[in-house]
């Protein structure tokens, strides 16, 4: 974790601002890139004094300092020592104790009964302290822009990790989420609370740009909150947000203890941080498919993989896509696809549908694989298919249910807060 010092950051009244490093910061950053490069196989000890020292160009202070220690975490650190440390030091202090010959004689003695030279004997003493250790760039070693997204997430992280309170919005992508929190022990609960065209500015009414993100908001405890600041939890909250960074959008916000004080803390969608390994854009042949013929026949529609979860029987339901119209958004449906299925498994999936008492929903069920039309959920809409959706019979359900006069209520019918929390 970045100390509080060495982060760059922006206080006004009760607010922070990153200071985000971007491109206008590069041309520093590949000077700083060429120094490190100087002291390839050296000790870290030396790397580091070099780099205490000012940069034969400007570089904003605070900016440099956190650079600089994200790249010293990139940079693989070797012991290098012919015999073990520990042995070393026992065998000269010994015959340095002794006090019959001079000490040059004794390090020859000693290197000799362990079979190595007097420089391996000299390297090979403090070998296992850190900054006698042998730096090695990685490889490949990274570039400008890549080390400036890097250093904007351990800023970002370090910031959370002194969160007392967090208020997390999520579109699309909100499952992986949901379940990386609940396996790293993070104390949250979901709220289907969404918001209304009122919060949002009249230029601004069709996709709610500039507005809170219409998306269920995951409250989760910071660090801060508990009797003891654990720096285990705080590191597992920290590796929430770089996978943020691939769900379609999010914003977050978090009372975070600065300075002794609290202070409000924002992050969106646009904030510049170096992002998670992508995780698989669809979880099967199946649902790929019917993307990509969703996005041919429906260009005014766009379709959000994993959308905000629905509060059913005290659990939630992950819906696999929702279908929305890019002018009209509150034209909405939530679409799932079932393939194949365990009859325990299906009983359940219809249960949770019928307590929901979900109206814009389309359940998508193999015909290989169908219950009988008895068991769901009464004026459900059902697509029926058979190795390939069809995606245009989709279209013509969503467009049915989202039609004029039909009502404009959303897909997901929660309108309170769900009691599940997610503890270790």
């Amino acid at each position: 974790m970045l100390p509080e010092a060495d982060l760059p950051l922006r206080f006004v009244d009760r607010g922070v601002y990153f200071d985000f490093l971007g491109p206008q910061d590069e041309p520093w950053l590949r000077v700083l890139l060429g120094e490190m490069a100087r002291f390839e196989g050296r000790h870290r000890r030396e790397i580091c004094e070099r780099l205490a020292e000012p940069l034969p160009c400007d570089a904003p202070y605070f900016k440099r300092r956190a650079a600089t220690r994200v790249l010293l975490r990139l940079w693989r650190r070797e012991r290098v020592a012919a015999v073990p440390p520990c042995q070393a030091r026992a065998r000269l202090f010994e015959a340095a104790a002794r006090g019959d010959v001079p000490h040059a004689a004794a390090r020859a003695n000693v290197a000799a009964s362990l079979g190595i030279t007097t420089g391996a004997l000299a390297e090979s003493l403090f070998a296992d302290l850190p900054g006698e250790r042998i730096v090695h760039a990685p490889d490949p070693v990274p570039s400008a822009a890549e080390i400036a997204l890097r250093t904007n997430l351990a800023v970002a992280q370090a910031v959370l990790m002194r969160a007392s309170a967090i208020e997390l919005r999520v579109e699309g992508g909100v499952r992986p989420i949901v379940r990386l929190a609940k396996l790293r022990g993070l104390l949250c609960t979901i709220t289907e609370a969404r918001t209304t065209t009122d919060d949002v500015p009249d230029n601004r009414k069709n996709d709610h740009e500039g507005g809170r993100l219409d998306a269920p908001t995951m409250n989760i405890s910071g660090p801060f909150s508990l009797f003891r600041h654990t720096l285990l939890y705080g590191r597992a909250l920290g590796e929430l947000l770089p996978h943020l960074a691939w769900c379609a959008r999010f914003q977050l916000s978090a009372a975070c203890a600065l300075r002794g004080r609290i202070f409000d803390v924002a992050l969106d969608s646009c904030a510049p941080i170096f992002p998670a390994t992508p995780p698989a854009t669809f979880d099967s042949r199946l649902e790929e498919r019917f993307a990509r013929d969703i996005q041919r026949l429906a260009p005014d529609w766009d379709l959000v993989r994993e959308p905000e979860p629905i509060s059913a029987g005290g659990t939630l339901i992950f819906p696999d896509f929702l279908l929305r119209h890019r002018i009209h958004t509150q034209r909405r449906v939530l679409v799932e696809i079932a393939g194949f299925w365990t009859p325990g498994y299906l009983t359940a999936k219809l249960e949770h549908l019928r307590q929901a008492n979900l109206t814009n929903f389309i359940l998508c069920i193999d015909d290989d694989r169908a219950c009988a039309a008895g068991d769901l959920p009464p004026g459900l809409p059902v697509v029926r298919f058979r190795r390939r959706v069809d995606a245009a019979a989709v279209l013509r359900e969503a467009q049915r249910l989202t039609q004029p006069g039909r009502g404009d209520r959303v897909a997901s019918p929660g309108n309170g807060t769900s009691n599940t929390a997610f503890r270790r």
